[in-house]
């Protein structure tokens, strides 16, 4: 049993994982299934009794997925023997946390947040799922990855379906200034602590991804991470605007 445990909670030395496979598409897949089951049954979940216990119960998945990779970490240290890869620093884990705040309390102020962080940022997480390279389907750390990343998508369309939440343009502003407070803290952390790489901008990762094409010079880094930010928002606004000029035609 203890060598399950340390197998199932540990992580390969060479590639579990490859990107563009049925390990890949599949949590992706169901995660859509899921969002379409939430916009079909979207007026039998509004007027359920149970309406607000389904919520509460997203809401505590979503934390207990974001905590366990804290959890995972500590019960192993041998994984990562110290903190700089750790702490609470990145859009993805806040996105997580807000979803989770947001399905308790129905915020819009947090559902204009984690909208646009999602559509316009995580969403290369799904693409390019580069933390798994070394922990395939056998492991934990699979199952986590993809449920702290798809259940926070779940967690929107259902607001939006659901609960009628929408965003506006003022929407994306408050996105971006809460995104410009996490870039400033990531770029504080990544000078003070040698070797960390927090929203990626001090380098790409060692696994493949999308990060590669990007230049190692850092000014040229981050200004094409923002114009792409910028780019994704954008994109991330676009059916809601067409959505309103059709309304008024």
């Amino acid at each position: 049993m203890k060598a399950f445990f340390a197998y199932f909670f540990g992580q390969g030395t060479e590639t579990e994982f490859s990107l563009f496979t049925l390990a890949h598409f599949t949590p992706i897949l169901l995660m859509l299934l899921a969002i379409w089951c939430i916009y079909k049954k979207r007026d039998v979940l509004a007027q359920s009794k149970y309406e607000e216990k389904l919520r509460y119960a997203l809401a505590f998945a979503l934390i207990i997925c974001d905590m366990s990779y804290y959890w995972r970490l500590v019960g192993m240290p041998s994984l990562h023997p110290n903190a700089v890869e750790n702490l609470p620093i990145g859009i993805c884990a806040w996105t997580v946390i807000f979803c989770s705040f947001l399905m308790v309390g129905k915020s819009q102020t947090l559902f204009d947040i984690v909208y646009f962080w999602l559509l316009s940022g995580t969403v290369f997480a799904l693409l390019t799922p580069t933390p798994l390279t070394y922990t395939g389907p056998t492991r934990f750390r699979y199952y986590q990855f993809w449920l702290e990343h798809t259940l926070g998508y779940i967690a929107v369309f259902y607001m939006i379906f659901v609960h009628k939440m929408r965003p506006t343009i003022c929407s994306a502003f408050k996105s971006a200034a809460a995104m410009t407070v996490m870039v400033l803290m990531a770029y504080w952390v990544n000078t003070m602590i040698p070797g960390a790489n927090y929203l990626y901008m001090a380098r790409p990762e060692a696994a493949p991804s999308v990060l590669d094409i990007l230049p190692p010079n850092f000014a040229l880094r981050v200004s094409i991470m923002a114009l792409v930010m910028v780019a994704m928002y954008a994109l991330a606004y676009l059916p809601w605007y067409l959505k309103d000029r059709r309304a008024k035609e």
